[in-house]
């Protein structure tokens, strides 16, 4: 599929679950993983608050799991200037959004 066609239409949800799955952060990248909110702070937040929360929690697992695969398909004592400026740019992707959801 061309990048256009991706950027503008949604994978079914199996299908991004599976490519999900398959492509986990590796044990050693806690921080790839999308942070989780604390079970009794959960329980209090308002749907209003808590489905934008759960929008964002999926974003960060899918942005996370493209990142591990896009690590994996590289060799990282070989990477060309071009696939290390892309990690790059994925990973501060990551950190930006992260950082969103620390300031709302």
């Amino acid at each position: 599929a061309s990048i256009n066609y991706l950027t503008t239409n949604q994978l079914q949800e199996q299908a991004m679950n599976d490519m999900a799955a398959k492509y986990l952060a590796p044990e050693n990248c806690v921080s790839l993983n999308a942070p989780a909110v604390n079970n009794p702070i959960w329980g209090n937040i308002r749907p209003g608050i808590r489905n934008p929360e759960v929008k964002m929690q999926k974003i960060l697992k899918l942005l996370a799991s493209g990142i591990a695969a896009f690590a994996r398909s590289v060799d990282g004592k070989d990477m060309s200037e071009e696939q290390q400026g892309a990690l790059a740019l994925f990973c501060n992707a990551q950190f930006e959004i992260n950082c969103f959801k620390k300031s709302v």
